[in-house]
């Protein structure tokens, strides 16, 4: 791989007018001296590093993204989408974890805004709890600062925001079930405060006319989906777990006990995180464009979506083999 140093070699300049000609240093250097740099680096075939420009700009090019939990493969499609997005524009993404912790996320925020990071991504539901007055100030601050901000979920914190219809989503999983002759349901329905939990599990059980489908609370990923299928009750056909990774813990513990899916039962998921496609059986689950997710967003922080500033994003059932007609 061609280096720096290779580079100052081979034009015959010293390693640091190398850096200030390739690393957009906000330092001159004459034309002759930059036309040697920029020749040798063509020769070579250097290829300019992102991450030295923004160090050597000062923080100017950095886009803050704070999401819940990297691990997650959710958040992680998320983040992928928005880095290549910020990376196409000459950016870098720095990227926070709060582990669904608001007083984490308002520090998050409030560091991206001393460090001068030019935008904040926010990405991951929003709870049904007094936290988001805290943070909606920081926000603000930040943007009377000169700060952009852009979320990724419910549109609750004044900010532009690109909004998963999850209601809409699980009420068209809930119709195509139902037309596969199902009729007894479970809800895996996660944590009973956090919102985007509550739109998918009210959007799939408010498509249900005079059914009493089970609903189970629990924690928003696999392990939550694991506990939470042990108290499925008898007689239940099909399982909706509001993410696909509650899906897949789902799936492990009916396993363990023997029950076949879906000879037994049915199962389906919400997001088709793309790492679970090699399922077995695949699973039925609403589809969104993760990636797409963090690409718009990274567009809207920048200013550059037209029209309105909140970007609406619809699901897509998919129907595979975890789900069986009745």
């Amino acid at each position: 791989m061609v280096t720096l140093e290779d580079v100052a070699r081979h034009a015959g300049v010293s390693l640091a007018t190398a850096s200030r000609v390739l690393n957009g240093s906000a330092r001159q250097v004459g034309a002759g001296l930059r036309a040697k740099v920029e020749q040798a680096a063509a020769e070579l075939g250097y290829r300019t590093n992102v991450a030295a420009q923004t160090l050597a700009r000062g923080a100017g090019n950095v886009i803050g993204l704070v999401v819940h939990d990297l691990v997650d493969p959710y958040f992680a499609a998320i983040a992928d989408g928005a880095v290549r997005a910020a990376e196409s524009r000459g950016m870098v993404v720095m990227v926070g974890t709060t582990h669904r912790d608001p007083v984490k996320e308002i520090a998050y925020v409030s560091t991206l805004g001393a460090q001068r990071a030019r935008a904040v991504i926010l990405a991951g539901s929003r709870m049904d709890d007094p936290s988001a007055a805290g943070l909606r100030t920081e926000l603000d601050r930040y943007q009377a600062g000169g700060g952009r901000v852009a979320v990724i979920g419910q549109d609750l914190l004044g900010t532009d925001t690109v909004a998963v219809a999850n209601r809409s989503g699980a009420a068209a999983l809930a119709e195509a079930l139902l037309a596969m002759g199902h009729r007894e349901f479970a809800v895996l329905a996660g944590p009973p405060r956090l919102i985007t939990a509550v739109d998918r599990c009210e959007g799939f059980a408010g498509t249900l006319p005079g059914l009493s489908p089970q609903i189970i609370h629990g924690p928003f990923d696999r392990d939550g989906g694991h506990a939470a299928a042990a108290s499925i009750r008898q007689g239940v056909t099909c399982v909706f777990a509001v993410n696909d990774v509650m899906a897949v813990g789902a799936l492990a513990a009916f396993r363990e006990r023997g029950i076949r899916v879906p000879e037994d039962i049915s199962l389906a998921g919400f997001d088709d995180i793309a790492t679970l496609r090699d399922l077995v059986p695949a699973l039925t689950t609403v589809r969104l464009p993760l990636a797409d997710l963090g690409a718009r967003a990274v567009a809207l922080a920048l200013g550059e979506e037209e029209g309105p500033s909140v970007v609406h994003v619809e699901g897509e059932v998919v129907i595979r083999e975890s789900v069986r007609s009745r």
